[in-house]
């Protein structure tokens, strides 16, 4: 009897501290920091707990844990229709962080799927009010306006929609066509464009140059005139300096020569010119008296 007894004294010690560890284990909860537990109890919420070591309750409190971090969402592709009536296949992303815990859990049952569907329902309103190549050109502007519309309905359920991205925008086969040969014409006619600037730019670069030469040869061929000009000046001048020196020269000796000497001269002139058989001679008046005095001169001696 008294071993049966400790039989069932230790089985129920181990059936204690078995209850004991799993009243534990679930009254004691360890909470990272981008996370936090709503705590009902008795179905009633009394807030939100952690981060850290918190204690609960156990078969009274049912922890509901939260996110705190950044979570991104793909929207699956959605069939849209432009304002001028061409049907787009658009799929795009969501970023949102849960800031009220408490909010998010009794405002809403599940945020992200109500969340998608007002995303699905503003991305068709916005596409619907604007034309194909608005939407093909003006992400940004699809992408603010959904962010701005999901952010002012999520706002409510503690959710902030940091950030909207259309990934992909899928226009019609017909559109696509359309798009490629749109395309290929403005690619044809930059290629165009830039051939013929290219010529117009290797034109002006050889009118350019043509000019620069004949700039430098026109330059050149000043600078020879110019010192042929000079050098034609010199020599003239040097040669006009030739003749003032001789004249000096001739000067200085005639005025040593007297006047016996030049009528000497004057005579010997006239006689190589009266050497010719055709010459006739006319002595001006001015011949008579320089002869007598030449006469008189030669007596007295």
């Amino acid at each position: 009897m008294f071993g049966e007894a400790s039989i069932l004294i230790y089985c129920l010690i181990g059936a204690v501290l078995i209850l004991l560890v799993v009243f534990l284990a679930a009254a004691i909860k360890i909470v990272p920091e981008y996370r936090r537990i709503v705590v009902f109890r008795l179905g009633r919420c009394i807030g939100a707990k952690g981060p850290g070591l918190i204690l609960l309750i156990p078969f009274v409190d049912r922890p509901v844990t939260v996110d705190l971090r950044e979570q991104v969402r793909e929207i699956p592709a959605q069939q849209s229709i432009t304002q001028d009536n061409a049907p787009l296949s658009i799929d795009f992303l969501w970023y949102y962080k849960v800031f009220d815990p408490v909010q998010s859990v009794l405002q809403v049952q599940n945020f992200e799927l109500a969340a998608q569907g007002i995303a699905t329902t503003t991305l068709r309103s916005v596409i619907g009010g604007i034309l194909l190549d608005g939407v093909l050109s003006e992400r940004e502007k699809i992408n603010t306006a959904l962010r701005a519309r999901l952010d002012e309905v999520t706002e409510r359920w503690g959710v902030k929609v940091t950030n909207v991205e259309i990934r992909e925008i899928v226009p019609p086969r017909d559109v696509q066509d359309s798009m490629n040969r749109q395309l290929t014409a403005e690619r044809n006619r930059r290629a165009v464009v830039t051939e013929s600037t290219g010529s117009r730019e290797a034109a002006i670069n050889v009118a350019q140059g043509e000019k620069q030469a004949n700039i430098l040869r026109a330059e050149g061929e000043k600078q020879a005139t110019i010192l042929k000009s000079e050098g034609e000046r010199k020599a003239q001048v040097l040669k006009a300096e030739g003749y003032q020196q001789a004249l000096e020269a001739i000067y200085a000796a005639a005025r040593n020569i007297d006047q016996k000497t030049m009528t000497l001269q004057y005579f010997e002139t006239l006689k190589t010119m009266a050497s010719g058989p055709s010459t006739k001679y006319i002595f001006p008046m001015e011949f008579t008296s320089l002869l007598s005095d030449f006469v008189k001169k030669n007596t007295e001696k």
